[in-house]
This record gives C-alpha cells, sequence and structure tokens, in this order.
C-alpha cells in the first residue's frame, strides 16, 4: 500500500500530539517493511526529517493548522496524491477528504471544557470557534474508515458525542519517551538549585488551563502545610496571563516561599525535575490518555492523580487517587503518601511494572494492523 501521514505536527521534544507523531513513524520504520509512506510536512519538519529508504517519501506543504488552508489547498493537495490510505494523527483533517483514510482522537476536551477559560469575556468568536471545532470533528469521525482513540474514556465519549459504532473504533495506547531514565542525584540537585527548590516537593507539569484544575491543587496544597507537612510545590508551565487567578491565589494564601512557579521546562530539566519529586500529582479534571503521570512512574516517582476520565485505566493500581473537585481529599490522599515510607515505596515498585504496559512501539505495531485492514 501506499500510505499518507500528515506530520505537521511532527515534534521529537514534546509530549502530545507532536511526539505521537515522531514515535509513530519512527517504529513504523523498524517494523514496516513493505508498504510505501508519504509524509506531509511544513517547513520546520520537512527540513528536520531524514528519509530513511526509498519506501519513505517527504512532501513539503506548508499550510498552517487549524486553518482555512487546511480545509482548501491541503484538500485539493491531497486529493491529486495516489494514496491507498491517509492518517490524520488529529482532528484536524479537510473535511471534504472522501478517500479512505484513518484518524486518531485524543480527547475531546473542547467539548467539556471549552474556550470560554481562556477569554475574560465568553465572545461571539469563541462561541463561533467553538461551533467550528464542534463542525469539523463530526465530519472527520463520521468520514474515517477507521478511529483510533488513545484511550477507552475517549472511546466512550466519542461513541457519546457523535453516535458512533464502537466497532469502528480501536483503543490504541500511547507509550512513554525512552528518554525517561531516573536522572542521577547530580542532575537532580543541580535542577532544584536552578528552580530554587530547598525542600521535598510536590510536582505538577503542564499547562496552566481550567481543566488542569490547578486552582484546587493549591488549595489542597495548603491544607498540607496547616496539617504540618514541609514540602514545596512546583509548578511547570509557561506562565500564562489568561489565568492570574494561579498566582492571585497563591498570594493570597500567603504561600509565595512554598509554591514554586518554574515557567517553561525544556526536556534538558524536566527528567531530572521529575526525577527528585517526593510525589507527582496531577489533578486533572480532564484526559484523554493522560501520559505525564506514566512519565513520573518511568522515573520511579510515586503518583498521585485524579479518579476521573482515562486516569484509573492508565494508572492502574500504580497510583493512589483523589477525588480531583475536593480539596480535602485531595490533600487526606497525598498526606498519607507523605507519612508511609512504605506506601512511598510501593507506589514507586507499582509504576515501573504499570509503565510496562505501555509502549510506542507496541502502538505503532497496533496501528500498523489497522493499515492493513
Amino acid at each position: 500500500m501506499v500510505i499518507g501521514i500528515d506530520c505537521r505536527l511532527y515534534s521529537p521534544k514534546y509530549t502530545g500530539i507532536g511526539r505521537y507523531v515522531f514515535e509513530l513513524v519512527k517504529n513504523l520504520i523498524e517494523l514496516d517493511t513493505v508498504n510505501h509512506y508519504v509524509l506531509y510536512f511544513n517547513q520546520a519538519e520537512f527540513d528536520q526529517f531524514q528519509v530513511p529508504n526509498e519506501r519513505w517519501e517527504k512532501k513539503l506543504v506548508n499550510i498552517p493548522h487549524y486553518s482555512l488552508a487546511e480545509q482548501t489547498r491541503f484538500y485539493f493537495f491531497l486529493r491529486q496524491e495516489k494514496l491507498d490510505l491517509m492518517h490524520f494523527p488529529h482532528f484536524n483533517a479537510p473535511i471534504f477528504y472522501t478517500k479512505p483514510f484513518v484518524v486518531t482522537i485524543h480527547d475531546l476536551t473542547l467539548h467539556y471544557y471549552p474556550y470560554k477559560e481562556y477569554s475574560p469575556r465568553w465572545s461571539l468568536k469563541k462561541q463561533i470557534e467553538i461551533w467550528v471545532y464542534r463542525f469539523l470533528m463530526g465530519r472527520v469521525v463520521k468520514n474515517a474508515k477507521r478511529i483510533i482513540a488513545v484511550s477507552e474514556n475517549t472511546k466512550k465519549d466519542l461513541i457519546k458525542e457523535y453516535a458512533l459504532k464502537p466497532e469502528k473504533i480501536t483503543t490504541i495506547y500511547e507509550g512513554v519517551p525512552e528518554t525517561f531514565q531516573k536522572s542521577t542525584q547530580e542532575g537532580i540537585e543541580a535542577v532544584k538549585k536552578k528552580y530554587g527548590i530547598m525542600k521535598n516537593y510536590l510536582l505538577y507539569t503542564g499547562v496552566w488551563r481550567s481543566h488542569k484544575n490547578l486552582l484546587k491543587l493549591i488549595e489542597a496544597f495548603k491544607l498540607i502545610l496547616d496539617a504540618g507537612q514541609d514540602v514545596q510545590l512546583v509548578l511547570t508551565g509557561k506562565k500564562d496571563p489568561a489565568y492570574p487567578e494561579i498566582p492571585d491565589l497563591i498570594q493570597k494564601l500567603g504561600l509565595q516561599a512554598k509554591v514554586i512557579l518554574t515557567g517553561f521546562v525544556d526536556d534538558a530539566d524536566l527528567v531530572p525535575l521529575m526525577s527528585g519529586a517526593t510525589i507527582y500529582v496531577f489533578p486533572s479534571l480532564y484526559e484523554g490518555f493522560g501520559l505525564p503521570p506514566l512519565e513520573a512512574m518511568a522515573l520511579g516517582v510515586p503518583v498521585a492523580c485524579s479518579n476521573n476520565s482515562s486516569l484509573p485505566e492508565v494508572v492502574g493500581n500504580a497510583a493512589v487517587t483523589f477525588d480531583p473537585r475536593n480539596a480535602q481529599d485531595m490533600a487526606d490522599k497525598i498526606i498519607g503518601i507523605l507519612k508511609s515510607p512504605e506506601l512511598l515505596k510501593t507506589l514507586e515498585t507499582r509504576g515501573y511494572e504499570n509503565v510496562r504496559r505501555f509502549s510506542w512501539k507496541t502502538m505503532a505495531r497496533q496501528i500498523l494492523e489497522i493499515y492493513r485492514t
């Protein structure tokens, strides 16, 4: 077969869809010795990718994501391509493309936590954007030959929102980057010094979004301190002016000396920063998959996370879970881990075991089977 893959989001640097596309391509190169692949890139990714052999081909399209050109120029470009199958690794596909294609749906976050949170006012522009998003998603999942969901929870949400037949959707889990190996103590100490971390610390990594539930985590942290635990809270993520309530709450609760806002953390610092955490805390209200807790487990870090959406199926029995809308429950569960060396060790051991269930190579092998059917 001749198989096309939309690689405009291709990136080895970060988690998320960029990493998903990178790992898919990387592992297909190793696994598939039969089919011919055509990869469609924007300029930066086109320059970065090295064609491995004659069965792989790259083409430059230079079409922005979520743009009108994506629905027009990209559509006409693909229509002229002689493909047996196209794989869109995200929902942002041309809605008029009706040749056989597979689409990966990572989550339905915007269905449940829409753009309203990005702006002080719920503007008409944002309402239109949500309508367009829902329309595009609906057309793409209905036109797709097969749908890949990254969790059973995402599959369930797709069936509920779009009345799809379950047999059209296959759940294929993501993996954990091979680069996530526990850092040396020297590396951990260096990154702690860089960010001013002086004590044992709880860690959250990710963006600032309402559904990430950072306000409730900060409230829970105050309860943890009030209960006598001498720890710090480290929050990564680019400081977002759309969320002034996060630093405002830290100041209101008098936690400036206890909460460290690192800003954006690159991969070189992320692994030692995560490796040194006493507990990795993930209080999200909704996740399509939930890779960060698995990354923490791969580094031997105990995990406490929400008991909702996809997270229970991903963490299994390897994490302590809490009600993310209840600050007291969150605090109590974290305190329970901090007070129990035995539980800390158990979570570390179970975490290592749980991570073995998730492999990028296994993901690519299962997707290859989808291509063949």
